[in-house]
């Protein structure tokens, strides 16, 4: 499947740092510190994107993390109750995210890190359950996944080959 570039200089981002972590490594002279950035950005209508960014210094990780955000961008099927158009079970490693459906005024219901790229995709009413591992950078990038294996009810008809009124009934 050939893989839709998205131009993020278009688009009006927002981004949101997700999580910040500091890994030290010893060496000979002491300890050297380094700063590792998980960035989620997004314009709120459909498009998201996350990214990872480390350098010694924090703003330094954050700008490289939104960098490779930008660079990461999906397009996201956002029916019209603004929900996704069908349940599913995003996975990255061990990491499970089941994302359900639902119905208008419900709000997003979702832990730290999937809210973070759910709100930033411009989804306004989802249910969520982070099943399996909690490790922020592998729920963020499973929930990534499972919004891009998301299909709305005209890419499943053209498929199958049949019309949305056949699929739907």
């Amino acid at each position: 499947m050939k893989r839709d570039l998205i131009d993020a200089s278009v688009l009006d981002m927002k981004e949101k740092v997700v999580s910040i972590r500091r890994v030290t490594k010893v060496v000979k002279g002491g300890r050297n510190f380094r700063f590792a950035a998980l960035v989620v950005v997004g314009d709120e209508n459909g498009h998201v994107g996350a990214g990872l960014g480390k350098a010694t210094e924090i703003p330094e990780a954050i700008r490289k993390g939104i960098q490779d955000a930008k660079k990461r961008l999906i397009k996201v099927p956002i029916d019209d109750n603004g929900s996704i158009p069908h349940d599913y079970i995003g996975k990255f490693g061990s990491a499970k995210i089941l994302l359900k459906r639902a119905p208008e005024g419900t709000g997003v219901i979702a832990g730290g890190p999937a809210r973070a790229v759910l709100e930033l995709a411009g989804i306004k009413n989802i249910r969520t359950k982070s099943l399996g591992s909690n490790n922020k950078n592998n729920l963020v990038t499973a929930t990534v996944q499972g919004l891009k294996e998301l299909k709305t009810p005209e890419d499943v008809a053209k498929l199958r080959g049949i019309s949305v009124e056949e699929l739907l009934g």
